[in-house]
């Protein structure tokens, strides 16, 4: 697929990167943060740190120090303060209560047995498409228990950096999908595009299992007035049996001591060839070459790759 022009980046440039901390960082992490990383500061740009732990289930205590750590020690250098989304919360509520006012979303009274029941369709993220059931009002007896966001039944498109061209129809491949789920969190599909726009955030580098979550933003975008930003999706590391590193995969923690030897790999993973004696030099030096020689072009435009060689 062809990708996008560098041309129709904005300026001035303004990326992130935006862990999890449901673990250590792994290579797959790094592999990210390296590629948000050297996009902005090839272009000139900021490079913004936000920690995503919205999802408070998922939170391990101390992980988000230890990547601060981590991403500190690899000589990786963010600008302005780290944002960090569980402290945000009551922006994820106004952008809420502006779509209850404008209509755009709905209460929900499913569970997850009820729409087990009453959908045999997977949506692209691997679970249950929604049928719409709470679409027209909730049924008698019924309270709510989530709120979704009502989506169209037309395909829409947006070019990604990497991946090239992108289609999806919402309602057809997702469904309604929630905002604000049954246990009180608020999903990540809120708490990124708010987060994005609030940041000034206008280029995003994440990875590819993040590009089928796009078309999502882009419409949440879309209904709350907020800018689109520009999108590259990188491969992801996987393991030998084709599953994304992760906590849940029991991905090794990376060493800021391997220095330069671990940044080249996860450089040589997005490729681009490193010479042998950029392995051994101090990382500082290699940020310098690696900046001048950064190229979104030469991205493999593939979802998974299995680095035999450095897992």
């Amino acid at each position: 697929m062809d990708k996008a022009s560098p041309a129709a980046l904005p300026v001035p440039y303004r990326g992130r990167f935006a862990p999890s901390p449901s673990g250590p960082l792994h290579f797959g992490s790094l592999v990210a943060a390296l590629g948000s990383y050297l996009d902005a500061r090839a272009h000139g740009g900021e490079w913004l740190l936000r920690i995503e732990d919205v999802d408070q289930p998922r939170t391990v205590p101390g992980a988000a120090d230890g990547m601060l750590r981590t991403l500190e020690g690899f000589g990786l250098e963010w600008d302005g303060e780290v944002i960090i989304q569980s402290r945000r919360l009551d922006l994820y509520h106004a952008a809420l209560v502006r779509m209850q006012l404008d209509g755009d979303v709905y209460p929900c009274a499913c569970s997850r047995s009820e729409i087990a029941a009453a959908s045999r369709l997977s949506s692209v993220d691997g679970g249950l498409l929604y049928p719409g059931t709470c679409r027209a009002g909730l049924a008698d007896g019924k309270a709510a228990r989530s709120w979704r966001l009502r989506v169209p039944d037309r395909e829409s498109s947006f070019v990604d950096r990497v991946q090239g061209q992108a289609w999806q129809n919402l309602q057809r491949e997702v469904g309604d999908f929630v905002l604000l789920r049954a246990d009180g969190q608020y999903a990540y599909q809120l708490a990124v595009v708010i987060d994005d726009a609030a940041q000034g955030v206008n280029a995003v580098v994440r990875g590819v299992d993040l590009l089928d979550s796009t078309a999502r933003q882009i419409w949440l975008q879309q209904r709350l007035g907020l800018p689109t930003p520009s999108y590259a999706h990188l491969p992801v590391v996987v393991n030998s049996v084709g599953e994304k590193l992760s906590k849940q995969t029991q991905a090794a923690a990376v060493d800021p001591a391997d220095g330069s030897t671990v940044l080249a790999c996860a450089l040589e993973f997005l490729g681009h060839p490193v010479p042998v004696e950029m392995h051994r030099e101090p990382v500082a030096d290699f940020w310098r070459w690696a900046i001048s020689v950064w190229s979104m072009e030469r991205v493999p435009a593939v979802r998974g790759i299995f680095p035999a060689q450095w897992l």
